[in-house]
């Protein structure tokens, strides 16, 4: 589903969300791989990455107004166990000989800084146990990841991506098992940290140091062209500083409508009947 919105200072911007979506709470959290802040959407027990996405030249038709930025913002889903994941391990603390402690979901989703992780305790609750180790005393729940469950997560969303990549077209299609597991390794990896890649690697029997250093050709030509696709950061939406100004120092443009303008579809049609004649 397609639609436009209007940013604080005033811009229409296009956004492209899950057909089902009815709206959402926008949230600031971490990227899983890099750390940096990032922007999600929470639409009930769902959460969505929020991407910004720009060819070289292209605009937008909204309505009466012709948007040059031809960017537009790209909602889609996430599985909430990678954003969750860089908050587990980094609680774990285990080492050859401890396993790491059992915390509480409160203490664990705490980032200074970040406070829309409280907002995901309920979908923790009911997902992280496909990762952690879970006790229960009296009526409170601790969680401690599990390495091992980790693992086999991992593995098991290999394999979902063996289905699904052959459907993305020919050249994936074509690929032997080999090469394709290096394709889904890539793509993993850009929400998991490299030590579970070099577990997951080690379990498939491949060398990460071979996925990086020779990536398919299907993986070059779906991440290079003249497209660009970032992380998309709240602040950018609320104005950062609340300052009206742009990052180069000058006053926004205000959209205006027209006097007597005309509809893009009558001119068309115009075009057409003269072509006729």
């Amino acid at each position: 589903m397609a639609g436009s919105t209007e940013s604080a200072s005033g811009a229409r911007t296009v956004c492209i969300m899950p057909c089902a979506s009815r709206g959402g709470s926008m949230l600031s959290l971490r990227h899983p791989k890099s750390g940096e802040q990032a922007s999600y959407i929470l639409m009930g027990d769902d959460l969505c990455e929020v991407n910004w996405f720009k060819q070289p030249f292209g605009s937008w038709f909204l309505g009466d107004y012709v948007c040059e930025d031809g960017g537009f913002y790209i909602c889609t889903p996430v599985d909430p166990i990678f954003v969750l994941l860089p908050l587990f391990a980094f609680s774990h603390m285990s080492n050859s000989n401890d396993q790491g402690k059992f915390r509480q979901l409160d203490e664990l989703l705490y980032v200074d800084g970040y406070p829309g992780y409280q907002n995901l305790i309920s979908i923790a609750r009911n997902q992280m146990q496909m990762i952690c180790d879970v006790k229960e005393i009296g009526s409170e729940l601790f969680y401690r990841l599990d390495d091992s469950k980790v693992l086999s997560w991992l593995y098991c969303k290999v394999e979902q991506l063996k289905k699904t990549f052959p459907q993305l077209g020919k050249n994936y299609a074509a690929q032997e098992e080999r090469e394709l597991l290096k394709d889904i390794i890539l793509m993993l990896g850009e929400y998991v940290k490299e030590p579970w890649l070099k577990l997951l690697c080690r379990q498939l029997n491949i060398d990460i140091e071979e996925v990086y250093a020779n990536p398919s050709e299907s993986t070059v030509a779906s991440v290079s062209g003249e497209t660009t696709l970032m992380p998309f950061k709240t602040m950018e939406v609320n104005g950062g500083n609340k300052s009206d100004k742009s990052t180069k120092g000058r006053p926004p443009k205000k959209l205006k409508t027209q006097v007597e303008s005309q509809n893009i579809k009558d001119m068309f049609r115009r075009a057409t009947r003269s072509g006729t004649k």
